[in-house]
């Protein structure tokens, strides 16, 4: 049985492969295209399908699968809001995700991400190729003895809280449940307005849910400090990119790291530095030099990848024998 892998990257490629091995009759067939409503005929006669993180998979797609034989998706990322469940439901479509993989991959990056745009890591590096070694403009700030605001504190909010208090900072988190061990480090669970005006240093990693859309919108960037720094490697959706614009327009804020972009579907992941950027609010982005952007990479790592190629072939694995894992988004678990 040949899987069709969609948005396959060439470091992942040979993890995949291998992952397969010694799973026969299974073999995976790896792509680097991404699945959207004009590639999803390809996966016409495989039953089980891959997928990236930045899939397509509203209902068209899902329509246009299960058509073409698809029962099952694996899905080799986290997060499930680029999928309609509910028509993956009525379609009898079996739904599974990575609902685990190292933290510390997303929570290092994050890290890396605020003391880049800090400390002008990028600007220094830039200027350094030209050989121009002046220091001006190139001034940050120690972070020992400032505040962190850590918006969810699950397992990746407490791998960075963990960092942030190695680094001797106070501690402020927001989440619907408090995490036991970022209390065992101090950490202060405040409102997230509260968190917002006090905070030297917010870091977003709550997964996007109707509830968290735009969580850092217009009222949450005029609370925050003029000189605040913002890190997003969780989900576009979460900032409001447009008004932060508007918001660094006004000369505002220290720094913002930001390794997602609420429209990166089409973008990330590919090579457009031949084409004209369509994308007025990123082009700006991209512009200030506090600013430093990333293609969704926080996860990159070969520990994360191994676990989520793994955790796709266990899926897969489990589907095939009938059995029912955490994994499993659709159909959903029974109400008790």
């Amino acid at each position: 049985m040949e899987i069709l892998a969609f948005g396959v990257q060439a470091d992942e490629k040979p993890l995949i492969e291998k992952a397969f091995e010694g799973h026969h009759p299974l073999r995976c067939r790896c792509l680097d295209v991404f699945l959207t409503e004009d590639t999803a005929p390809i996966a016409a006669g495989h039953e089980i399908v891959s997928t990236s993180v930045n899939a397509d998979l509203g209902g068209a797609v899902l329509e246009s699968l299960a058509a073409g034989g698809t029962r099952m998706i694996a899905q080799r990322s986290t997060g499930f809001n680029n999928i309609d469940l509910r028509v993956a439901e009525r379609l009898g479509l079996t739904i599974a995700r990575v609902s685990y993989y190292s933290p510390y991959s997303v929570a290092e990056f994050a890290w890396t991400l605020a003391m880049a745009v800090n400390r002008r890591i990028v600007r220094a590096g830039n200027r350094t190729r030209d050989f121009d070694f002046r220091l001006d403009g190139l001034m940050g700030r120690d972070l020992r003895g400032r505040t962190v605001g850590v918006l969810g504190t699950g397992k990746i909010g407490e791998a960075f809280t963990r960092i942030a208090h190695g680094f001797g900072m106070k501690l402020l988190g927001w989440d619907v449940v408090e995490n036991p061990a970022c209390v065992e480090l101090g950490m202060k669970y405040v409102a997230k307005e509260e968190l917002f005006a006090a905070a030297d240093l917010i870091s977003l990693h709550v997964p996007l849910l109707p509830a968290t859309q735009h969580i850092i919108g217009a009222d949450a960037l005029r609370l925050m400090k003029d000189d605040a720094i913002l890190v997003n490697s969780s989900r576009g959706g979460l900032v409001d990119t447009d008004a932060l614009v508007g918001e660094l327009r006004a000369g505002r804020f220290a720094g913002v790291g930001l390794d997602v972009y609420e429209a990166e579907a089409g973008l990330f992941f590919l090579d457009k530095s031949l084409e004209a950027v369509a994308d007025d609010t990123l082009a700006r982005l991209v512009t200030f030099p506090n600013v430093v952007v990333t293609s969704h990479q926080a996860y990159y790592t070969v520990d994360a990848v191994a676990q989520i190629v793994g955790t796709t072939v266990q899926n897969v694995l489990d589907y095939r024998a009938g059995r029912r894992s955490e994994n499993v988004l659709v159909p959903a678990a029974p109400t008790p």
